[in-house]
């Protein structure tokens, strides 16, 4: 029996999956989450054999949920499911440590080719994900200078995005159990940076490369 992980933060697309998922005698979901601390936790704690994530997530998005998951618990699988289809979200997921990346538009059969072949250790690309996309990860392509994951380090992005979601510095220095100081700082290297001054922008920033939505 395959456990599965299922992490989204709409529940309704987390109650259509549910039983498609049940439908298969060789799956099981063991455990929701509706943002990606939550995620991380619940991940972290019942180590299921599969986590799929939503790239787009409060708190903490699937790329860095993903990254700390390689690190801290590498017999988790990662399938991302995403919006985006841009080659910098992939490659980004796939440095990250996921095994899988689908468009939510996929088809149920597709999720369950993803999630058995990542099961078997296996990659598992959707196939409305580019054929220049894989030769680039093959061959290790450089990230983007200009993408987010480049220039900013995993605490600045988490900052990022926690500021982007409206938080002020002292609510994510309690997030974070960071000092208020220690938040400043980041946020001041954050700005400075990305060369941005206000939290529109930052917010509009964010946006832009998937660190969060408008949800």
């Amino acid at each position: 029996m395959t456990t599965i992980l299922l992490a989204d933060d709409h529940r309704i697309f987390r109650d259509g999956l549910r039983p498609l998922i049940a439908s298969q005698p060789d799956l099981e979901v063991v455990a929701e989450a509706d943002d990606g601390l939550e995620a991380l936790d619940r991940a972290l704690d019942l180590k299921p054999d599969v986590a799929v994530l939503d790239i787009s997530m409060p708190g903490l998005n699937g790329i860095e949920v993903t990254r700390r998951l390689s690190r801290e618990c590498p017999s988790v699988m990662v399938v991302i499911l995403s919006m985006h289809s841009d080659r910098r979200f992939v490659l980004e997921a796939l440095r990250a440590g996921a095994r899988g990346y689908l468009l939510k538009d996929s088809g149920f059969p597709e999720f369950l080719r993803a999630v058995r072949a990542v099961r078997e250790g296996r990659i598992h690309l959707g196939s409305a994900v580019s054929e220049q996309v894989v030769r680039d990860y093959l061959s290790l392509a450089d990230a983007e200078e200009g993408s987010v994951f480049a220039l900013l380090s995993a605490r600045e992005r988490e900052v990022l995005q926690l500021l982007a979601e409206g938080m002020s510095t002292k609510e994510i220095a309690d997030r974070l159990n960071r000092s208020v100081k220690t938040v400043e700082t980041h946020r001041k290297a954050v700005m400075d940076k990305l060369e941005i001054r206000n939290i529109a922008q930052l917010t509009k920033y964010a946006i832009r490369e998937g660190l969060t939505s408008l949800d």
